[in-house]
């Protein structure tokens, strides 16, 4: 097994030997600069290949500890069972292989890519068709669901065998188990007569199999001793063999365990099976632009597949990511408005960068036109049929003509601790970032800020290809009301945001007298929120409010 990382360079006769295919890498001179991302299998070559997010690399070294070159030049299932520091990439490499499948099924049954980034999703293998890592990770998790099962199976055959057993043989020849009480169990019977039993045939192919895996790339698992197992050039004849002595025992059990047992077993001989003529030698699911993926990812973890309670049935989150002048939304979804009662659209980007690195100039500018894209969908539907997106949805104040604050966010990815997959995370990361034509007015239209954050990779990696809802329904509650809190306190500190808050409730006609006469004053520092609270942001400095506000008190934005 090696281990490559994205945008890192090795020497190029390295490269060669472990890929028949150089599309993987680009050359440069004596070295190769890999370009995708994934996994790429050379039965031929007994070589299985990583290929992981640049992500990983930090201060040149990969989780800060390991120099690439380290985790290429050896192979790595064998450190995997002899170093303890290595135990951190059994379970990243599940969970990568796995958002790489989840990413290649849900790329291929929706348009969830913008072809102009010139997306590159290289496989030669069927939606439907069982990779190597498919047979191996279904062997291992099939043996520890059944583990007891396969057991029962396993010393019941056994124990139908122990008549005029042998017991001097029985003793020197085999191992036995110990039950609770310290009393040897055997689970082979040395006796003259044998029967051939087609359960314990199964069971020997399937453990031979599982070893080889657990040989091969470092698992960690146990098999007990009792079992027969297949090894060395025995097993190579048996993958040679092994489908028509399989099927020969074919529909001759019953129970589910063995069923999926001889299917797994089935699928194994079919894909190892180097004397047949559909044989694959290598197999390769690889994406040339992570970003992307990345990008699906976290917006799995943020976005709702519809808006709450949208007017529009034909108008989804997926269609609103579309803008009408081509640019595509990373992430967006309908949340709480950081003044009032009614929703607002918070609208994200994912930004795969080297940890370290933040976003530049380019993308806060698009990320403001963005943010300024669904406004505009928003004020044009509402100037066409009344209403926004959705029916608690408050975009503009008519009489004021102030706009309702658009929440934006920044979310990198980074990697703390190679062992937690199961915590997200998130922290601030920067500072908050305003754009604005009029510095002076917040509730003004071109006025927008962008927080930033970090959220930790692995639990985007686990979570993708997880099937537990419930903790996707926790973070997505979790987060969004903590993105929402942290705006609201952002706004609460004038000088962090640059403006001071005052509201008063006031009678309708007041208020409109107020609006009226001050209008040219008032002019994106207002905003009528609950019917007739009236709140107004002072820019720090500004004395044009003075008269208007002395009868006003401080708001705090809850």
């Amino acid at each position: 097994m090696r281990i490559l990382v994205e945008g890192e360079k090795y020497g190029i006769e390295g490269l060669n030997k472990i890929f028949t295919d150089a599309r993987f890498y680009s050359q440069q001179g004596t070295m190769g600069k890999v370009t995708h991302v994934g996994y790429y299998h050379s039965l031929d070559k007994n070589e299985l290949v990583y290929m992981l997010p640049k992500v990983f690399i930090e201060d040149g070294k990969v989780f800060g500890k390991y120099f690439p070159e380290e985790l290429f030049s050896q192979d790595i299932s064998i450190s995997f069972k002899n170093r303890d520091e290595y135990a951190w990439a059994r379970k990243l490499l599940v969970f990568f292989y796995k958002s790489i499948s989840e990413y290649q099924k849900r790329y291929i049954n929706s348009n969830i890519i913008d072809e102009g980034e010139g997306l590159d999703l290289s496989s030669n293998l069927d939606l439907h068709e069982y990779s190597y890592l498919d047979l191996m990770f279904g062997f291992v998790n099939h043996y520890r669901r059944n583990k007891n099962a396969i057991m029962f199976h396993y010393v019941d055959f056994n124990s139908s065998q122990a008549k005029k057993p042998k017991w001097e043989k029985t003793v020197k020849k085999v191992t036995p188990i110990l039950n609770s009480k310290g009393d040897p169990l055997y689970l082979k019977i040395q006796n003259k007569k044998k029967t051939v039993n087609d359960s314990e045939l199964l069971i020997c192919y399937f453990f031979s199999i599982l070893n080889k895996f657990k040989d091969e790339h470092g698992l960690d698992i146990s098999i007990n001793k009792s079992y027969k197992i297949i090894r060395g050039k025995e097993f190579i004849r048996l993958q040679e063999t092994g489908i028509s002595r399989l099927r020969s025992i074919k529909h001759k059990y019953f129970a589910d365990s063995l069923k999926r047992m001889y299917k797994l077993c089935e699928l194994y001989f079919l894909k190892t099976n180097t004397s047949g003529v559909r044989h694959r030698n290598i197999e390769f699911v690889a994406v040339r632009n992570y970003n992307l993926v990345f990008e699906d990812m976290v917006d799995k973890l943020f976005s709702d597949s519809f808006a709450q309670n949208h007017m529009d049935q034909d108008i989804t989150i997926a269609k609103l990511k579309h803008n009408a002048d081509g640019k595509i939304l990373d992430h967006i979804y309908e949340y709480g408005s950081l003044v009032d009662t009614s929703n607002i659209f918070y609208i994200g980007d994912s930004k795969y960068y080297r940890p370290g690195n933040e976003a530049g100039k380019l993308s806060m500018f698009k990320q403001f036109t963005y943010a300024k894209n669904i406004l505009q969908y928003n004020i044009d539907l509402f100037v066409k049929a009344g209403r926004y997106h959705s029916a608690n949805m408050r975009y503009r104040d008519i009489d004021t003509e102030g706009y309702n604050i658009t929440p934006n966010f920044f979310i990198y990815g980074y990697v703390s601790d190679v062992d937690d997959f199961d915590q997200d995370l998130i922290e601030s990361y920067g500072e908050p970032v305003k754009s604005s034509h009029f510095p002076d007015r917040l509730f003004d239209r071109d006025t927008l800020f962008v927080h930033q954050y970090k959220i930790n990779f692995l639990f985007v990696l686990k979570s993708y290809s997880s099937n537990d809802l419930g903790l996707s329904r926790d973070f997505k509650l979790r987060t969004k009301q903590r993105f929402r809190n942290e705006f609201v306190n952002y706004f609460n500190k004038p000088a962090e945001c640059g403006f001071k808050l005052y509201s008063k409730v006031l009678p309708a006609h007041e208020l409109q007298k107020i609006i009226t006469d001050n209008f040219k004053v008032l002019n994106g520092k207002s905003y009528i929120v609950n019917g007739n609270e009236l709140i107004i942001a002072r820019p720090e400095g500004d004395t044009s409010l003075d008269n208007i506000l002395t009868t006003f008190d401080r708001k705090v934005l809850l």
